[in-house]
């Protein structure tokens, strides 16, 4: 099922459900699908739908960082909670271990070395792992496993 069908059948079942939080995750997850509709001039194919979602995850992710730094806990823990909601609409992450088997082979199909090699090897990589992985994490596992 397409993203966003399944955003707005689950806005209508947390409307009903009397759900706030996630009513207002949803209705956030839809406006930014239709932004990259508007933007795009068309319909978005699952897997741009699926970007955009990756994208608004991302974004909480980057919000908890800076709101633990900064001690603000109440809108940390907030963001915690609508990034739970997103990822249910994301494809399942891999774990470190997959990403560490999947970097390997990449490593020997591009032939790297060492360290001076990682940006060659995160050029093959992302695309294999995109949505699944974040790039954090690749860039991490990938650093050990060059180093």
């Amino acid at each position: 099922m397409h993203p966003k069908a399944q955003l707005q059948e689950d806005l209508k079942a947390a409307m009903k459900a009397g759900d706030p939080d996630r009513r207002s995750v949803i209705r956030m997850a839809l406006a930014a699908l239709k932004n990259a509709e508007v933007e795009k001039g068309g319909e978005l194919s699952e897997d741009e739908a699926t970007e955009v979602l990756v994208a608004e995850a991302k974004k909480r992710r980057d919000s908890i960082a800076e709101m633990d730094g900064a001690g603000r806990a109440a809108l940390a823990e907030q963001e915690r909670r609508e990034l739970a909601i997103l990822e249910g609409y994301l494809p399942q992450q891999l774990s470190a271990e997959e990403i560490a088997a999947e970097a390997r082979a990449v490593i020997a199909e591009v032939g790297a070395a060492g360290p001076k090699d990682i940006g060659n090897v995160m050029r093959a990589l992302m695309p294999r792992l995109k949505g699944r992985a974040d790039g954090r994490l690749v860039n991490q596992v990938v650093r050990e496993l060059l180093s």
